[in-house]
């Protein structure tokens, strides 16, 4: 699974091999492993409230990039890299 950005020891991934809907993104950090939606709501897993709102944060800024890789992702293209949380 690609990561597609990292920040604040956050890495964001999304699959490319033709994903199912709804349309979502993996994070990770320190052992904890989430799936939200391109909102920045928390889906499934867990992880941490701070990184949480990190995750949010992020996620509004760059809803177009993350829904543009999905349709690159569910038609198995590369995806792209995404700026990280400054």
């Amino acid at each position: 699974m690609p990561a597609i950005s990292m920040f604040l020891g956050i890495i964001i991934r999304m699959y490319n091999n033709g994903e199912h809907n709804p349309p979502h993104f993996h994070a990770e950090y320190q052992g904890y492993k989430a799936t939200f939606n391109m909102d920045g709501e928390l889906l499934e897993g867990q992880m941490p409230k701070r990184q949480i709102k990190f995750i949010v944060a992020w996620a509004e800024l760059h809803k177009d990039e993350l829904l543009a890789n999905w349709e690159l992702a569910i038609s198995e293209q590369p995806l792209y890299k995404i700026e990280p949380l400054k």
